[in-house]
């Protein structure tokens, strides 16, 4: 039987912290930034864990 590839899209926005839990990018803050306050781009600049419905999904996109 082949090797499980992981999603290499998934590899590009997902990272693993030491604690076990998965960190991602806000999402908008690519492009129509002139309307947003820049207390609002400030935050979004910071990234976040993945929420707890979604860790199983995301870890085994990782993993593969």
């Amino acid at each position: 039987m082949p090797k499980m590839k992981s999603k290499s899209g998934a590899k590009k926005r997902f990272k693993v912290r030491k604690s076990g839990s998965i960190k991602r990018n806000k999402q908008g803050h690519r492009h129509i930034l002139a309307k947003k306050s820049p207390k609002r781009k400030m935050h979004l600049r910071k990234g976040t864990s993945v929420s707890k419905a979604d860790q199983k999904t995301v870890a085994s996109m990782i993993q593969g």
